[in-house]
C-alpha cells in the first residue's frame, strides 16, 4: 500500500507541475526513478495517465478521472 501512496503523491505532483522534471525537483527525486513509479501506476491502472509531449506531460482521459478522485485527499 506504501508504494500505491507514492506512485500517487507523485502522480498529483507530475500532473499539477505539467512536467516530469520539474515534479523531480520538487520532490527532490530523479527524473528516471519518478519516470519509473509513473510506469508502474499506470501499469497498476492499466492505462496512460499523460501524454508526452515536447514540453512535458498532459494528463489523458484515464488521468483526469484518477486526478480528480484523488487530488482532494493528497491536497488535505
Amino acid at each position: 500500500m506504501e508504494g500505491l501512496d507514492r506512485q500517487l503523491r507523485y502522480f498529483v505532483c507530475i500532473a499539477e507541475s505539467g512536467s516530469l522534471s520539474r515534479a523531480a525537483d520538487a520532490l527532490d527525486q530523479t527524473q528516471s526513478g519518478l519516470s519509473k513509479q509513473l510506469a508502474m501506476l499506470e501499469t497498476t491502472i492499466g492505462q496512460p495517465l499523460f501524454h508526452r509531449t515536447g514540453r512535458g506531460v498532459q494528463l489523458t482521459e484515464a488521468g483526469k478521472l484518477l486526478y480528480e478522485g484523488v487530488q482532494p485527499a493528497y491536497r488535505a
